[in-house]
C-alpha cells in the first residue's frame, strides 16, 4: 500500500520443477523449496492488498489481485505509474478466464480463437470487453475493454493458478524505467516497495507481449511483442491478415487501450540517441558528436552494421561498447538488459544502433523509439 516500507525477499524457484498436464488448469510441482514460495507469494496475494514480483517469458511482471481496487492501487503506488494507463491481466488457464472474468453469459470472441489455440499460453494479450463487474475500474482506467492473456512461464502460470487470483501485471520496473529482465532489476527499482520477488532467472523472450484488438473492423495491432505482426497475419489470414498498426505513441490527453503508449517508457538514467539506417555508423556517431558535444563517457549498443568504434581515435569517448545481438529474437532478450547494464556504469549517453522494423524488429524498434531522446535517421 502507499507509503507502505517492506523488507523485500526474493524468493527462489526452480523453473523445471514446475509442471502443467495438457489441459490441466494447476501445476504439479516437484521442488519442495519451489512449491514453499509460491506458496507464500499466493498467499500473500490472497490475505492482502499487496503485490508480488515474479517473472513471465516477456519481462518480470508486478501482480496484485485485478479484482481488487486497493490491489491495484498498490500496483500504481509501488512503480509510481500514472492511473490512466490500463494494465493487463494475466490468467493461468482458460477456465480461470471463464470463471473469474467474463460475464455470465460472455465467451471469447471467434476472431480470436487460432491465435488462442496457436499462442496461448504466450505473449500475446487479447482485448475483450468489460461484462463483469468484479473487474476492477482501476485496471481498465475506466474503460470499456480489458487487456487478458495466458503467460507461458511456469513460475507465472503456477502463481496464478495456485492463489487462483487473475493478475493484473505490468512490468516490474519504476515507471519510464527500461523494463526488468532479471529479478535483480526489479529488486534494485523497486526494493523496499514489494514484500517478495520470486526468482525464476532471466526472461526468454526480452520484450513486453504483443497486444491486439480483434473487437475493431479492420483488427488492429495496438502494440507490437513476443509474437510479431507476421506471425499473427500467417496464423489467421482470414481475419488478421489485413490487421492494421496502431501509432506508437497517444498523445496525453487521449484514452488508450493498452499500456506502452503514452509517457515516457523503457528509459535509461542516460540520455539513448537511436541511430536508424546510418550504415557503418562511424560518420553518423561523429556528426552527433561535433553538434552536441557531451561530456563524459559514452556506450555504444551495437547490431549488425555498426562498425567497432574502438579503432577511430576521433571517437575516443565511446568506452563501452556491446553487443546487441544479430537475430531478432536475441536482441529483443538483450535489450532492456542491456540498456540497465550500461546505464549502471556511469555514462553519460548511451547511442543505439537501430534495427529493420520486420519480424522482431518491430517490437525492438517500438521500445528504442520511445526510450530515445533523439532519433537519428539517414
Amino acid at each position: 500500500m502507499s507509503g507502505t516500507r517492506f523488507k523485500t525477499e526474493i524468493l527462489p524457484v526452480k523453473l523445471d520443477s514446475i509442471v502443467f498436464p495438457k489441459e490441466a488448469s494447476t501445476p504439479i510441482i516437484n521442488d519442495e523449496m519451489t512449491r514453499k514460495n509460491l506458496e507464500i507469494a499466493a498467499k500473500e496475494l490472497q490475505s492482502t492488498n499487496n503485490v508480488v514480483g515474479f517473472p513471465t517469458e516477456t519481462v518480470y511482471g508486478l501482480g496484485g489481485s485485478a479484482l481488487k481496487d486497493e490491489s491495484v492501487k498498490s500496483i500504481y503506488a509501488a512503480k509510481n505509474r500514472p492511473a490512466d494507463n490500463p494494465l493487463i491481466i494475466h490468467v493461468s488457464s482458460l477456465d480461470q478466464l471463464k470463471r473469474k472474468l467474463l460475464g455470465p453469459n460472455q465467451s471469447v470472441p471467434e476472431i480470436y480463437e487460432k491465435l488462442i489455440s496457436k499462442y496461448w499460453p504466450g505473449p500475446l494479450t487479447l482485448l475483450l470487453p468489460v461484462e463483469n463487474e468484479a473487474i476492477s475500474k482501476y485496471v481498465t482506467a475506466g474503460q470499456s475493454t480489458f487487456a487478458v492473456r495466458m503467460p507461458s512461464h511456469p513460475v507465472a502460470r503456477a502463481l496464478i493458478a495456485i492463489s487462483d487470483i487473475p493478475l493484473a501485471a505490468p512490468s516490474a520496473n519504476a515507471s519510464t524505467r527500461p523494463s526488468p529482465t532479471l529479478a535483480s532489476h526489479v529488486y534494485h527499482d523497486l526494493q523496499g516497495k514489494i514484500p517478495y520477488i520470486l526468482d525464476g532467472g532471466s526472461c526468454d523472450v526480452g520484450v513486453e507481449s504483443t497486444v491486439v484488438d480483434g473487437l475493431v473492423s479492420p483488427p488492429m495491432l495496438l502494440r507490437p511483442g513476443g509474437v510479431s505482426l507476421e506471425e499473427i497475419q500467417t496464423c489467421d489470414p482470414q481475419n488478421w491478415g489485413r490487421v492494421k498498426v496502431g501509432k506508437k505513441t497517444a498523445g496525453d490527453s487521449e484514452q488508450v487501450k493498452t499500456p506502452g503508449m503514452k509517457y515516457k517508457h523503457y528509459s535509461p538514467s542516460a540520455n539513448v540517441v537511436l541511430f536508424n539506417g546510418c550504415g557503418n555508423g562511424l560518420d553518423a556517431i561523429k556528426h552527433y558528436l561535433q553538434e552536441h558535444h557531451p561530456s563524459g563517457p559514452i556506450a555504444l549498443l551495437r547490431l549488425k552494421h555498426f562498425a567497432d568504434p574502438s579503432q577511430d581515435p576521433g571517437l575516443a569517448q565511446i568506452t563501452v561498447t556491446k553487443n546487441l545481438g544479430t537475430k531478432g529474437a536475441d536482441i529483443s532478450r538483450n535489450l532492456f538488459a542491456m540498456l540497465r547494464e550500461v546505464d549502471e556504469l556511469g555514462v553519460s549517453l548511451i547511442l543505439v544502433e537501430g534495427i529493420e522494423e520486420t519480424q522482431e524488429g518491430l517490437a525492438v524498434m517500438n521500445r528504442l523509439s520511445k526510450a530515445a531522446f533523439v532519433t537519428i535517421s539517414n
